[in-house]
Formats: C-alpha cells, sequence, structure tokens
C-alpha cells in the first residue's frame, strides 16, 4: 500500500509541475490582460487543453501555489452501502486488472454480474474507479508501473570495444567568436564506446549543424577503425540522411534511442556530468577561442578523464560475478587491453564515404555556383548538369563529376575588392594571343591557290587556239 501511495504521489507531483510550465508565463505581472489572454489562447493550442482549465489551474495557483496544482484525491461521501462482499469484490476486481492491464472499469463490473458475484447496478464504476485508484490500479498507476518496469530494462553494456558507440551533442560555453566579437554558443559533439566508456572523439564545434557530428564520427573511424553499431538519439543532426548513408557505406548499423528515453543513453548522459566539471573548470580559464577551449578539453579529457577509474566499469563486472580490482578500471586500461582486434579502414575509403553530392547546373561562363562562390568547370560542360562531391570539413575543394568524363577539381574564380570594368573570365574563356588572324590568313592562301588556277585555265586555253591555228 505504501509503494501505491508513492506512485500516486510521484504522479501527482507530475501532474503539478505540467500544470506549472503551462501557466508559468502567464503568472508575469508586467504582463498586460490583452497579451496574457493571447498567451492563453496559444498555450491552450499547443497543449490540446481548454483556456478554461488554463483559468482553473491560474486560480489552483493563486490559492494554493505548487501544492495547490496537485490533483486532489476526490473522497466523496457515498450516497448508498457499498456491497456487503465489497471487499471480495475489489479483490477480484484487482485480479481482473492485473490479467489485462487496459480493460475498463465497465468492464470488470460486467463481468463481475456475469459471474453474479454482484447483482446489476448494485456496484457502480465511480465507487470500483477510486478503491482501485487509491490500491494502486488506476489507469495513470499502471502506466507508470509500465513505465517503470521498462526503464528498468534499458541498462546494458556490450562485451567488447567497438561493438556499439553512443554519440550526442552538448551545449558548451558562450565565446566572442561571432561577428564583431559577439559572444556566441558553441557545442561539444562526442562519439562514447559503449563498452570501455573511451572516447573516439569529441570536439567543441561553432555550430550544431549535422557537419558536426559527421566530422565526429569520421575523426573516430580515422583514429580507431569502423565499429559494428551507432546508437544516437531522434535529433536532426542524427536522422538525417547525409549521415546514415555515409555510416551505411562504411556498413556501420545506425539505431535511435526510443523517443523521450533519456536513460536509454545513460553512459552519454553520464559522461555530460563530467563536461558540466571541466566547463566550471574553464570558465576561471578566461577562455575566448574555440582553439583554446578544445585544447584544454583535449587535456581533460586525455589526461584526466581517460585515466580516472570509472564505476561504470566495475559495476559492469561486479554484476557479471567478476572480482573487479579496489583501485577500479579507467576508461584507457579497458579500450586497451580489450581482445577484440581494431578493423582499420583505409583513410580514402572513410573520406569517400563521408564526402556529400549535390547537383548544379554549368552556366555560360563554364562555372558553378557552390556556397556563394563561382568555380570554373570546362567548357565543354556549359548548359550540363553536374554532379560535385565535397567534404563539408573542407568545402573550397569541390570535385566535378560527369558521365564520360574523368573527374577533376574546380577551381574557384578570384573575386577582387573593387568593381572590375574588364572583369577576368575564367581561363578556358580567356582570348588567347594570336599572331595575325587565321580567317584572313586562310582567305589570303585560298584567293592565291584560285589565282593559280585561273592562271593555268587561261595558260592552257592559249596553247589550245595556237593548235587549232596551226
Amino acid at each position: 500500500m505504501n509503494e501505491a501511495r508513492n506512485i500516486v504521489r510521484k504522479w501527482q507531483e507530475d501532474e503539478a509541475l505540467k500544470r506549472f510550465q503551462m501557466i508559468s508565463p502567464l503568472l508575469d505581472a508586467g504582463l498586460d490582460e490583452a497579451k496574457r489572454l493571447q498567451l492563453r489562447e496559444k498555450i491552450a493550442e499547443e497543449n490540446g487543453i481548454s483556456t478554461r482549465s488554463l483559468y482553473r489551474y491560474e486560480k489552483m495557483w493563486r490559492e494554493g501555489e505548487f501544492q495547490g496544482l496537485q490533483p486532489q484525491d476526490r473522497k466523496k461521501h457515498r450516497k448508498q452501502p457499498l456491497p456487503a462482499n465489497f471487499d471480495e469484490l475489489l479483490a477480484e476486481a484487482i485480479q481482473l486488472k492485473r490479467e489485462v492491464p487496459q480493460r475498463s472499469v465497465a468492464q470488470i463490473i460486467a463481468i463481475l454480474e456475469l459471474e453474479r458475484r454482484v447483482l446489476p447496478g448494485k456496484l457502480k464504476r465511480s465507487t470500483l474507479q477510486r478503491h482501485l485508484y487509491e490500491a494502486g490500479y488506476g489507469k495513470a498507476q499502471l502506466q507508470m508501473y509500465k513505465d517503470a518496469r521498462e526503464s528498468s530494462t534499458k541498462r546494458f553494456c556490450k562485451p567488447h570495444r567497438m561493438m556499439l558507440v553512443q554519440a550526442d551533442i552538448k551545449y558548451g560555453p558562450y565565446l566572442p567568436i561571432g561577428k564583431n566579437g559577439a559572444k556566441k554558443q558553441t557545442y561539444l559533439s562526442s562519439a562514447i564506446d559503449d563498452h570501455s566508456r573511451y572516447l573516439l572523439s569529441s570536439r567543441f564545434y561553432a555550430t550544431q549543424e549535422a557537419e558536426i557530428v559527421e566530422d565526429t564520427f569520421h575523426r573516430a573511424i580515422d583514429r580507431f577503425g569502423r565499429f559494428d553499431e551507432c546508437y544516437v538519439d531522434n535529433g536532426s543532426q542524427y536522422v538525417a540522411r547525409q549521415l546514415k548513408l555515409s555510416l551505411s557505406r562504411l556498413g556501420i548499423k545506425v539505431r535511435f534511442a526510443p523517443l523521450k528515453s533519456g536513460k536509454s543513453k545513460g553512459k552519454v548522459e553520464k559522461f555530460h556530468q563530467v563536461v558540466d566539471a571541466f566547463l566550471r573548470e574553464a570558465k576561471l580559464q578566461k577562455i575566448e577561442t574555440l582553439e583554446d577551449l578544445n585544447h584544454y578539453w583535449d587535456l581533460y579529457r586525455d589526461d584526466y578523464y581517460h585515466r580516472m577509474p570509472h564505476d561504470g566499469i566495475k559495476e559492469y563486472y561486479e554484476s557479471l560475478g567478476a572480482q573487479a580490482s579496489e583501485a577500479g578500471i579507467t576508461p584507457e586500461q579497458e579500450f586497451n587491453r580489450d581482445t577484440r582486434a581494431l578493423i582499420y579502414l583505409d583513410k580514402g575509403v572513410v573520406a569517400e564515404a563521408f564526402l556529400h553530392h549535390e547537383k548544379r547546373r554549368v552556366d555560360k561562363g563554364a562555372c558553378i555556383s557552390f556556397r556563394g562562390k563561382r568555380y570554373e568547370t570546362k567548357p565543354a560542360l556549359i548548359g550540363f548538369d553536374v554532379e560535385i562531391s565535397y567534404d563539408p570539413a573542407v568545402p573550397e575543394t569541390v570535385t566535378i563529376h560527369h558521365p564520360g568524363m574523368e573527374p577533376f577539381e574546380a577551381r574557384p574564380l578570384k573575386i577582387g575588392a573593387y568593381c572590375d570594368k574588364n572583369p577576368t573570365l575564367p581561363i578556358s574563356m580567356q582570348e588567347a594571343p594570336a599572331v595575325s588572324s587565321r580567317l584572313l590568313d586562310g582567305l589570303e592562301a585560298r584567293h592565291a591557290e584560285q589565282k593559280a588556277r585561273m592562271a593555268d585555265a587561261i595558260s592552257f586555253a592559249d596553247l589550245k587556239e595556237v593548235a587549232d591555228y596551226v
């Protein structure tokens, strides 16, 4: 019964928290009524409730603050006495609920009536529902039991390194790296080995675009080789087609954590506590550049985190009945002593797998546009669609692909600081120096040939006249 009460109390607190999060924007004393009305309608629409419910939650907050927002036990005075065998009926109802948790109270009453345990209409739905709730078998309580049971099975640990890699992004500190020295958010992208908790790649970036995740995996594979699977959440960076395509080309499977299931990625979440400790130290260092931030993070990661005993590794071996060292096991020790061989891949193959591919149309100047710049191709491709490939980490290098032609690297056109009245054309389109006009030279040569043939014809005609005269 105590366990049931604890579940009910937790559910009440969760409901109060959810209600407070909804009405908290409306509690601002400086908000004018027109704006509050507009905001209330927006919140109601976003959460799928009525504005009347929001008014009620606001009143509950004013009267009892957070405690007032908690759903209260509905203990009403009974208008009629309970059946004499109610305790037996409640026990049978609990048994029916345990057999099929999805059974409704109405269905349970119907079964009890069909079994002639109670007269039709004698047992009220609201009465039985209230007592089931108090006994810990309400709909919300059973759902909490279900969630708890599922979460308890989510703990896992692969037996060897590079069998599974978990990855995630964490917000980093603000640095003056924006335009004109403006403060800008940084982001830490990490890939951690599930078995040893060793960081295969972890680096701060200036953006949180999908490319930083690709770079994280690219660095990890270059350094430690191919892993079997990766386990990530459903963030836009991880569900991106390009990432799945790149990893699939290397034979790596991508698995996604269930929605709203932070516990399933507990190793990464635990690691982020280490990052928080680093950020507190980094704040004292007054770091101002991304390069310095990564420099100090590399020191902290390699010389501190990797060489500190990890409780999770020790707990894993103890769960298997093995005796772990009293000094503990560090991620570095666990990764290096693993008997599973690392599978290294050719860097060229890895680089090719992570290349991005896009389509472009070659313009009249034999150029393509890419990320705000123009690149020179070849005159033979004017008017054709070509495929370009590039590494997001080095987008300046663009390779052109077209059927029947060897791939080649496009050269960026240079644009000066001032408008050029005689702009430089691509080399392939520039005028070539000439000694003379080949057209006029050709006409002159043909004219000379025609003149010579005419002279020969006249000479032949003269000879014929002489012959006829003789």
